[in-house]
């Protein structure tokens, strides 16, 4: 089983003249300790005018300045936005290769369309064409990678006969990924030969069930929409190793943040006032009415080294191929992520690395390919 960790760059009110630089120089300096400890996935999402809840608008340019403070981890896109008036298919296609040529061949091409009436609305996209639009991006964007020259004449993407350039180091493209938070989008990746990111916290149980379904799709149904398949299923999970559990309320207090503010921007109803609203203070006094129906995860993997490895061998159990740790949420600390990282890998990461071979002996179950 892999480990990535992953980044909205949230950053709750009050805000300080440098609060968003240091988000960021902060997160880099996590990645590349990251790196050296023998984590394997970074994941950097896209978002828009997500005040508090998510900061990170060019992820490109964070996984760009990444690339060149690591080595071996890899950098994934964990989502670029799609539907061509987030992002221009033949932008997309050229961002990404560059940044697979600049990495050495680590990129991982996650994808979505975002259903926040925020970023819809920013753009002009209305909510019943976005998955359309995706799925017309990124047709186009694969075709990009491979050909030269591509043309395309879509009902949202008119692209007249360029050669693309340039294309990326990885052959035939690199790994596609698409976040899905339900899970008949799920099923959808699995028919596509699509990795799938779930963002929705499910739990071990539920995991086994995604699992047996995503494999069983791939196997039987699927169809690839690009030109390689990738098969594989990654859990976001909250995440921070302890030597005791006398701070896991107050991570476990900030984690519920996340989940607040993403309720605050995705529930329906809601009415974010832009450079006006405090998600942070509205947290404090009043969370969210949905946020308990979120809570399917418990405390997620916020715990000692103990508790963890008993959550994660559950979740290699289950067949699951990545758990992606949030551990930057709320107001948790630069320090207390450093050593939470430290710790995890020095005390917990180490059994599943030597799993590693069996891992890959059961996946090949999974897609019925035989086992040497």
């Amino acid at each position: 089983m892999k480990f990535g960790i992953f980044y909205e760059m949230q950053l709750p009110k009050p805000w300080s003249e440098t609060s968003e630089y240091d988000i960021f120089q902060q997160s880099l300096e996590q990645v590349q300790l990251a790196d050296e400890l023998g984590y394997d996935y970074v994941w950097e999402v896209e978002h828009h005018f997500l005040e508090e809840y998510s900061h990170s608008s060019a992820p490109e340019v964070f996984l760009a300045a990444a690339s060149q403070r690591t080595e071996r981890i890899r950098l994934g896109h964990g989502i670029v936005l799609l539907p061509a008036r987030y992002n221009h298919p033949a932008r997309i296609a050229e961002r990404i290769a560059t940044l697979d040529l600049i990495s050495n061949g680590r990129i991982d091409f996650g994808t979505g369309e975002s259903s926040s009436d925020m970023e819809l609305g920013g753009f002009g996209i209305e909510r019943e064409d976005k998955k359309e639009m995706w799925e017309e991006s990124l047709r186009c964007v694969v075709g990009m990678f491979r050909d030269e020259p591509w043309e395309f004449h879509g009902k949202y993407v008119d692209f007249p006969k360029r050669n693309v350039i340039p294309k990326p180091r990885q052959k035939p493209h690199p790994p596609l990924w698409v976040a899905c938070t339900q899970r008949e989008t799920i099923r959808m990746a699995a028919r596509n030969g699509i990795g799938a990111l779930t963002f929705d916290f499910v739990n071990p149980d539920e995991a086994r069930s995604l699992v047996g379904d995503y494999y069983s799709l791939i196997r039987d149904e699927c169809t690839p929409l690009g030109d390689a398949v990738n098969a594989n299923l990654a859990v976001v999970a909250s995440f921070m190793c302890l030597p005791d559990d006398e701070k896991a309320d107050e991570i476990d207090y900030n984690m519920r943040f996340f989940r607040h503010a993403l309720l605050h921007y995705y529930a329906p109803g809601e009415n974010h006032q832009p450079g006006e609203s405090d998600v942070w203070q509205e947290y404090v006094d009043s969370p969210h009415p949905f946020l308990q129906a979120m809570e399917v995860q418990g405390r997620g993997c916020i715990g000692t080294p103990e508790y963890l490895r008993e959550k994660l061998r559950a979740y290699e159990e289950a067949g699951v191929d990545q758990v992606v740790f949030l551990a930057q949420a709320g107001q948790i600390k630069h320090e207390q992520i450093v050593d939470s990282l430290e710790l995890f890998a020095r005390e917990v990461m180490p059994e599943f690395k030597e799993r590693e071979g069996q891992a890959r002996e059961r996946k090949r179950e999974l897609l019925g390919q035989p086992v040497a």
